[in-house]
């Protein structure tokens, strides 16, 4: 540990700038997964953050709500199922609304009030207790979907104005505000919109297993037993959702590359300077240093630029969240922190191993073979 130190101390620029380059680096991977993770919340928050745990679509759907229509006969057959303990109808709808004096586009979602579907992140307000009341993404706050607003859905049969009275968190779909509502709201608004409809079809079921029944086995149950539908797990669902997949593939390409990177950055860092200073470990080794006294300072070394890196990458995380606003939130999340931090440092000392290898591999006859170190040509 002593000569670790007494190293970094003499070279603190270089090891100072190594630090700083780890830092950047793990900022841009932790800041990437977060914004991933916003980017697909927003295209899959109020179907991920809803209580239904088994979604049930039409089969001809392909696993998208807004293609998706359920009969009232697959309603009432989904019900009959064994492992089933409550479901109800989804109706999912995008509506030109009236909010805060804007207009604006938003996705209405009605649930069966109590049931599956209603929102689980609430942080402020109160669930619906009766019609023309509903959840409103807190992300929305400042776009006239706060607490107490007027959310107006307008069309050729009117308007029907549907009061805020509460707030979620990640709750957002398809990029756009959410408004968690009553059934009952949903078809008021779908007859606003559309007055000569026939009637309203749910756009899917949510269902909540039975003591005991795994959702993935009540979903193959439901698919296998009623005829016309699909039916998946709510994981499943949100990452069948479209965009999501793409979203995934491309940040996952990204983040991949950033981790080479730091494995490339800390490996050559060191590898370098561990050819550097060869003669002198040399030196070290042919007045009795073992090969772990002097592999143990480069090891200690690479943990602690990684550390301190690791910390500065946080931290400026920690700002960027701060500084974001509630139109697009960043979370510094510590799991996620947890998790990358513990990777970046597995891979540093991995990339690591090349320089360790080396300065076991030093041969004492070094010493005496060399000039400069006093010793014979």
């Amino acid at each position: 540990m002593r000569l670790a130190l007494r190293e970094i101390r003499r070279a603190k620029l270089r090891f100072g700038l190594l630090a700083g380059a780890v830092g950047l680096l793990v900022f841009l991977i932790l800041f990437q997964q977060t914004l991933m993770g916003t980017l697909v919340g927003y295209f899959t928050g109020a179907l991920e953050n809803q209580s239904g745990e088994v979604v049930v679509y039409n089969d001809e759907a392909r696993r998208n709500l807004a293609g998706s229509l359920v009969t009232e006969e697959q309603l009432a057959a989904v019900a009959e199922v064994d492992g089933v303990a409550e479901s109800g109808p989804l109706g999912q709808g995008t509506f030109t609304v009236t909010a805060g004096g804007e207009e604006a586009d938003a996705s209405i979602w009605g649930y069966h009030l109590g049931g599956p579907g209603e929102p689980t992140r609430l942080v402020e307000g109160r669930l619906p207790e009766t019609d023309l009341e509903g959840v409103a993404s807190s992300t929305d706050r400042s776009s006239g979907f706060d607490i107490g607003e007027i959310v107006t859905v307008t069309g050729a049969g009117g308007e029907l104005a549907i009061e805020v009275v509460g707030l979620a968190a990640d709750s957002r779909f398809s990029v756009q505000p959410v408004v968690f509502a009553s059934y009952a709201t949903y078809e008021q608004a779908v007859g606003i919109v559309n007055p000569d409809a026939p009637m309203v079809l749910p756009s899917a079921v949510l269902v909540h297993p039975a003591d005991g029944v795994a959702a993935t086995d009540l979903a193959t149950r439901i698919t296998e037993q009623v005829e016309g539908v699909e039916a998946l797990d709510r994981d499943t669902a949100v990452g069948a959702l479209p965009g999501v997949s793409a979203v995934n593939q491309s940040f996952a390409l990204i983040l991949f590359l950033a981790f080479v990177v730091v494995t490339l950055v800390v490996g050559f860092f060191f590898l370098i300077i561990t050819v550097q200073k060869l003669p002198a470990l040399g030196l070290l080794k042919a007045v009795g240093h073992s090969d772990r006294a002097l592999v143990g300072p480069v090891a200690i070394q690479v943990l602690l630029v990684t550390v301190v890196g690791i910390v500065v990458g946080a931290a400026m995380l920690v700002a960027a969240s701060a500084a974001s606003g509630e139109s697009f939130p960043i979370d510094a999340d510590p799991r996620l922190i947890a998790t990358t931090s513990a990777l970046v440092l597995v891979l540093a000392l991995l990339a690591s191993i090349a320089s360790l290898r080396r300065v076991a591999k030093v041969d004492p006859t070094t010493a005496v073979t060399r000039p400069s170190l006093g010793g014979l040509a």
